[in-house]
C-alpha cells in the first residue's frame, strides 16, 4: 500500500494507542493488509509481543447500517466459551481512533483457510468429508446457542427476519444501484410475493457462513474459529443453511469459486441434500420447507451486497478496487441464477 492509499494505517500513531489499550501489547513492527476482506479492511499486526489482527471500518462515506465492526466484536466476545469457536477479542476502539475510524483487535490464529471449496489441498477424500462435517456441526452449534445466556438477547429486532432482511437489502440495493438489472428486479418482485409466514424460529445467525470464513487447524479437520461476523444478527437459522448451500449452485469457474460443475461425490464432498440432512439431524428437525424461497433469498442478498461493493469501487472507497469492480458482473450472475431457480419451481 502506498501512503496515498486510504487504507494505509499510521503505524507511529497506532503503536502507542495499542500499547495503552491492550494488556501486554508492545513493539509494533509491521502492518500488513490482508488481500481478502472486501467489506472491512483487515490487517496483520506484527509486534514484539506477538501477532494480532486488526479489522476496521473502510474509509469514506458509508451506507447506513453497514460495516458495523462493533457488532462483530460484540458477538465474538459473547461466543467465547461456547461450542462456536472464535478468536479472543482484545480491544474495540471508538470512531475517534488514531486511524480515524472504528476498529477492533483480536488474537491471530495460525491455521488453514480454504479458499477453494473443492479442497484440492486436503490429504484425501476422508479429510474433505470431515472438513465439511465439521463445518456442518459448527453451524448447528451456532444455531443452538442460548442467546439470552450469552447476552445477545437484544442483538436483533423482533418480527419476521425475512421481511426485515428483504426490506433492508432492497433498500441498500436501490441506494447503491448503478444501472438496471432486469433479473434483479424480477427477483425482488418474486420474493415479495412469495414471502413465507413467520414461523417463530429465532437463533443467532452468522449471515455469511461459508468455508473461507473459517480457520481450520493445521493437520486436522477441526474448526479453530469462525470469522467475519459483520452480518450476524438474531434471525432465522434457515437463512444460514440456505446461504451456505447456495455455494453448491454457484459455478466453480466464477469468482465465487462455488461447487457448481464439480464432481462432488468423486472428491468426497457431500451433496446439498446430504448436507441439509446432516444439519437437520444435528438439530432434531424433520426437514426444511420453502427451500426454494430460502435459496432465492440467499442469491438476492448476496447480489445486493455485491452491488454495494461495486458502488464503493466506483466511489473509490473499496478495500481492493480492482477485485471490487468484478462484483458488478457478479450481480447479474447471481440474479440470473436465482431467476432460473424460481422459474423452475413455478
Amino acid at each position: 500500500m502506498s501512503d496515498n492509499d486510504p487504507n494505509t494505517l499510521d503505524q507511529k500513531a497506532l503503536a502507542p494507542y495499542l500499547e495503552a489499550h491492550i494488556p501486554g501489547f508492545a513493539g509494533l513492527s509491521a502492518i500488513e493488509k490482508f488481500k481478502s476482506g472486501q467489506s472491512n479492511p483487515t490487517y496483520l499486526l506484527t509486534a514484539a509481543s506477538g501477532r494480532y489482527v486488526l479489522r476496521a471500518k473502510p474509509p469514506g462515506q458509508l451506507l447506513k447500517s453497514a460495516h458495523q465492526v462493533d457488532r462483530e466484536f460484540r458477538v465474538m466476545q459473547a461466543l467465547a466459551g461456547t461450542a462456536v469457536p472464535v478468536p479472543a477479542m482484545l480491544h474495540l476502539s471508538g470512531e475517534d481512533s488514531p486511524i480515524g475510524r472504528m476498529f477492533y483487535v483480536m488474537d491471530f490464529l495460525d491455521g488453514r483457510i480454504f479458499w477453494d471449496p473443492s479442497l484440492p489441498e486436503a490429504s484425501g477424500n476422508d479429510e474433505r468429508t470431515a472438513i465439511y462435517d465439521a463445518m456442518n456441526a459448527t453451524l448447528a452449534a451456532l444455531h443452538d446457542v442460548d442467546v439470552e445466556a450469552v447476552g445477545l438477547g437484544d442483538f436483533g429486532k423482533p418480527g419476521s427476519y425475512f421481511e426485515r432482511q428483504f426490506a433492508r437489502w432492497t433498500s441498500q440495493y436501490r441506494a447503491s444501484e448503478t444501472g438496471e438489472v432486469a433479473d434483479m428486479d424480477r427477483l425482488i418482485t418474486w420474493l415479495e410475493t412469495h414471502m413465507p409466514a413467520d414461523d417463530g424460529r429465532v437463533s443467532l445467525v452468522h449471515g455469511d457462513y461459508r468455508l473461507d470464513n473459517m480457520i481450520f487447524a493445521t493437520g486436522e479437520p477441526r474448526v479453530l474459529a469462525v470469522l467475519d461476523w459483520e452480518l450476524s444478527t438474531l434471525g432465522h437459522p434457515f437463512a444460514d443453511i440456505a446461504y451456505q448451500c447456495m455455494q453448491w449452485r454457484l459455478p466453480h469457474a466464477s469468482g465465487f469459486r462455488g461447487l457448481g460443475g464439480i464432481d462432488r461425490a468423486t472428491l468426497g464432498l457431500p451433496s446439498e441434500e446430504a448436507y441439509v440432512d446432516a444439519y437437520c439431524s444435528r438439530r432434531g428437525l424433520a426437514g426444511i420447507g420453502n427451500w426454494t424461497f430460502f435459496l432465492a433469498f440467499s442469491f438476492f442478498r448476496l447480489a445486493a451486497i455485491c452491488q454495494g461493493v461495486y458502488r464503493r469501487a466506483l466511489d473509490g472507497n473499496a478495500s481492493n478496487p480492482e477485485k471490487a469492480k468484478t462484483y458488478g458482473e457478479a450481480v447479474r450472475l447471481l440474479a440470473g441464477l436465482a431467476v432460473k431457480l424460481v422459474d423452475k419451481k413455478t
